[in-house]
């Protein structure tokens, strides 16, 4: 029982946190860490996305119908017709716009986790914690 409660002094006042405090803290710390590997994803897709528009927007600028453009599949180029490689980039772009769209949404729910867990824990603690990310 021992490990299971500390004692942080802050001050004039003593504050004991529980073992349950100790897990909300840790929970607090895996979330935030999680909404920021998913921003970063969200990040590099919407990279991806803007370099899909302009390899779309390149391709209607050719006057040529009848040039096969190269089209990367994994590691090898497939030559495909000009309507056919815009239809593969559509449908690369739907796919990855999904996928960001999946990605704000366990953002947001993440973030509705962390705002309960803010409450709970200064609610304990007041200013004798720190749950705000750092700009740095």
């Amino acid at each position: 029982m021992a490990a299971a409660t500390m004692k942080a002094t802050a001050g004039v006042e003593d504050i004991v946190v529980t073992f349950e405090d100790q897990q909300k803290i840790n929970k607090f710390a895996r979330n935030t860490s999680r909404i920021k590997e998913l921003k970063n994803e969200i990040e590099a897709n919407k990279k991806t996305l803007q370099n899909l528009q302009d390899a779309s927007d390149d391709i209607m600028m050719l006057d040529d119908d009848t040039m096969l453009i190269p089209y990367q599949i994994g590691g090898v180029f497939v030559s495909h017709s000009q309507e056919e490689t815009q239809k593969m980039l559509e449908s690369a772009k739907e796919a990855l716009e999904e996928e960001v769209r999946g990605y704000e949404e366990r953002v947001s729910s993440i973030q509705q986790v962390l705002n309960d867990l803010k409450v709970q824990l200064y609610a304990k603690f007041g200013d004798n914690i720190n749950l705000e990310a750092d700009e740095s």
